[in-house]
């Protein structure tokens, strides 16, 4: 298993976040679905820290929160069936997905993956929310000779590099300014500097155990991870005029119609026939893909 931190600052409260997080998953899933494959919304509903499928750690860890309110659980359903390499299509069940479990008492949260087909295939977030940009050391209490060998991923929504596939220069941190907010554009050393600032720490424990694939594969998990946090934090802050009025119930409202309408857009496309690919091309794509691993 590979863990590493990530910390991810925003120039928001974390107050604002709760808002902002739920409305960019909900926009960022919705425009992310098409074609069969994306996020399938398959139970949202309120929970307690005593869920009988939750561990004893994950039990532990929601329990440090000092408003015992109830909290939020969601399972999605990730398509990923035309996303695969040809050559692993072909021995995958047609209807491929990686299931998401997701535990929400903000300002904690745990979201785990996990995949039938893959059995040894485990990702485990735990969340915390704070008010700093990044600085507190060893959030999560983990012992101090274990702590040592975590890396300490600092994201910067700004600066650093996206894949180009997904930048959009309305999405930029450095040329955006929100007209509701006057926040923005964000200049080098935005971290020290911009108030108001929250940070969202992620310890991400991946896991493989396939002898032989282990350590790239944990690796690539973990790039693929840190591209999906730099770029929706990044759209979280650049759509902030369309979230920043909204209180809780209203963020509910879009996030169940939101979810409605995605549902209808992957279970509809999915169940389209496909054309099966020549086999010439197939091996071309297999092995770009295998190439994009290493």
């Amino acid at each position: 298993m590979l863990t590493k931190e990530y910390r991810i600052a925003m120039p928001l409260t974390v107050e604002e976040y709760h808002i902002g997080q739920l409305y960019m998953i909900a926009r960022h899933s919705n425009e992310q679905s098409q074609g069969g494959d994306g996020v399938e919304v398959v139970v949202n509903r309120e929970c307690s820290e005593d869920e009988e499928n939750m561990n004893d750690n994950q039990k532990a860890f929601l329990r440090e929160r000092e408003n015992h309110t109830k909290g939020q659980f969601t399972e999605k359903r990730i398509h990923l069936s035309s996303r695969l390499p040809f050559w692993l299509q072909a021995v995958t069940p047609r209807v491929f997905y990686v299931t998401e479990k997701s535990y929400n008492f903000y300002p904690l949260t745990i979201t785990e993956y996990t995949c039938s087909f893959l059995p040894k295939f485990r990702v485990e977030i735990y969340t915390k929310f704070e008010n700093n940009n990044g600085s507190t050391e060893n959030l999560f209490k983990i012992p101090e000779e274990e702590y040592q060998q975590i890396t300490i991923d600092h994201v910067d929504i700004a600066f650093d590099e996206i894949n180009p596939k997904h930048y959009k220069e309305e999405e930029d941190p450095k040329f955006f300014k929100s007209v509701k907010t006057n926040r923005g554009p964000l200049v080098e050393g935005w971290r020290q500097t911009d108030r108001p600032i929250m940070c969202s720490y992620k310890l991400v424990h991946a896991c493989f155990e396939v002898w032989g694939f282990q350590t790239k594969t944990e690796e690539f998990i973990h790039r693929c991870i840190r591209d999906v946090l730099l770029l929706g934090h990044r759209q979280a802050f650049s759509w902030i005029d369309q979230w920043i009025d909204m209180d809780m119930d209203a963020v509910r409202e879009y996030e169940k119609k939101s979810q409605e309408e995605t549902n209808q857009k992957v279970l509809s496309d999915a169940e389209a026939p496909s054309d099966v690919p020549a086999e010439s091309e197939a091996a071309n794509n297999s092995t770009k893909e295998i190439s994009e691993i290493d």
